[in-house]
């Protein structure tokens, strides 16, 4: 019997019922999770020097206290097996705290002088606080390092009061509906700033979330409030039916255990929009961020920041302050647990930024104003 023409040397039809090969995934990215090492029976040992020195030197040893506490949590801030460092100067620091003492007192000073003094005493502390705020971030991001590559802060003049002045005033003007957006344009200002190195920071955080948030806050806050009123309601209406029972200081004792419990859930209201606001905000803006080579991930809960706020406030209260550096490290913990950086190479593919060309004037006045912005 004859072959099929063009049987042979032909190769067979694939079946397309069989699976195609595998193709190799590309390298997934590696994770790096941020920790933070620090303890706080440690932390309290610093706090309480710190604190007693302030105090006997009237406040002048503040700034060396500032730098020992920022160097504490940065070295201690681990990752991918390095600490961060501070390198702030305190004696720029010092200079920085004396301005911010003339300026606090210029605004102190209001109430005793004459209105047209007052308002430009306002006027003029409007416009130098911009140039001051923008310059303090300047001076944290370059006195901060990371395997001894400087973070730098590139945000102009110009920005900064955009940022802090004419978007605080349309705020106002809008009966503060503008709010979230002055909140995501402020972040967007931090972040899209930013620069480790020569890696310049990117920022797209959408400034939907920001106005969800503060929904949420605001929705948390007054259910709060109307159970603290509802309580304080239901505990008149008992001391009002028992009174003519009770003895009048079990009544007094009643109204002091309702004034507590008043205060306590008062604080819990403010305490759960700040943590709503906070978590959010914190995720939002850290998910949203990219460098030339990682990407980051934060998954802070609001549930379980509250939990910690809140009990680091009852334990405050209750020790008269001295749970205080216990309460930082519990929270500063946290934070960094939930932050997690992904990237397609390791840290050192990063290159050191050429060294700012500025004169001995600007590097001058960078190191005297030193008001701490949180990034």
């Amino acid at each position: 019997m004859d072959e099929m023409p063009g049987a042979e040397g032909v190769p067979p039809v694939p079946d397309s019922s069989l699976p195609e090969p595998l193709l190799p995934a590309p390298d997934p990215f590696s994770a790096a999770p941020v920790s933070f090492t620090g303890t706080g029976g440690e932390y309290f040992k610093i706090w309480i020097v710190n604190l007693a020195l302030t105090i006997v030197t009237l406040g002048v040893y503040s700034a060396w206290a500032k730098v020992r506490r920022l160097q504490y949590f940065y070295r201690h801030t681990r990752l991918a097996g390095a600490g961060f460092d501070y390198h702030g100067d305190p004696i720029a620091i010092l200079k920085g705290r004396i301005v911010g003492l003339v300026l606090f007192g210029l605004y102190s000073a209001i109430g005793y002088v004459n209105i047209w003094l007052a308002i430009g005493i306002v006027i003029g502390l409007a416009l130098v606080m911009p140039w001051l705020l923008g310059r303090s971030l300047r001076f944290r991001f370059h006195n901060s390092s990371y395997r001894g590559i400087r973070f730098k802060f590139h945000g102009t003049t110009k920005q900064a009061y955009w940022i802090f002045l004419a978007f605080p005033i349309f705020t106002g003007l809008s009966l503060f509906t503008l709010g979230p957006l002055w909140h995501h344009r402020l972040k967007r200002y931090q972040f899209s700033n930013a620069a480790y190195g020569q890696s310049r920071f990117s920022f797209n955080a959408q400034v939907g979330e920001f106005y969800i948030t503060y929904i949420l806050a605001v929705f948390t806050f007054f259910c709060f409030i109307a159970l603290l009123i509802g309580a304080l309601v239901a505990g008149g209406i008992f001391m009002a039916m028992v009174g003519g029972q009770a003895e009048e200081d079990r009544i007094s004792l009643g109204m002091i255990l309702l004034m507590v419990a008043g205060g306590t859930l008062y604080a819990a209201a403010i305490l759960a929009a700040q943590s709503i606001t906070m978590s959010r905000i914190h995720n939002a803006c850290w998910n949203a961020a990219r460098t030339d080579h990682h990407r980051f991930e934060s998954e802070v809960s609001p549930l379980r920041l509250f939990g910690i706020q809140y009990t680091n406030l009852l334990a405050t209260v209750a020790t008269l302050g001295l749970f205080r550096p216990f309460a930082q490290v519990r929270l500063a913990r946290y934070y960094t647990s939930t932050l997690t950086i992904f990237g397609s190479s390791s840290f050192d593919g990063y290159s050191a930024a050429e060294s700012d060309d500025v004169t001995a004037v600007g590097q001058e006045t960078a190191d005297l104003f030193d008001f701490d912005i949180a990034f």
